[in-house]
């Protein structure tokens, strides 16, 4: 017996052009830009832009915020560990 599965769209917007493009112009703006100049951008994009195109923005940059914390606590994970390890 055959079953096909699927692979469902979460929040069914996500294959939109809209969000993708809100997604594609964080990408693109975080080249140039901070992430607290990200953040004041995707609030002017909630106010000013296409609704999808606000939300893909604003997912892109909590996407890079929630990159940025990880790293952060790796590295001090590391730099704790490098330093303990280090003293005579």
């Amino acid at each position: 017996m055959n079953l096909m599965t699927t692979d469902p769209a979460p929040g069914g917007y996500t294959h939109t052009p809209e969000y993708n493009a809100g997604r594609a112009d964080a990408y693109d703006d975080a080249h140039t830009l901070t992430l607290p100049q990200l953040q004041a951008r995707a609030a002017e994009y909630a106010e000013h832009a296409h609704l999808l195109s606000a939300l893909g923005y604003a997912d892109r940059v909590l996407e890079m915020r929630m990159e940025y914390a990880a790293v952060t606590a790796a590295e001090t994970e590391l730099s704790h560990t490098d330093r303990v390890g280090g003293i005579a």
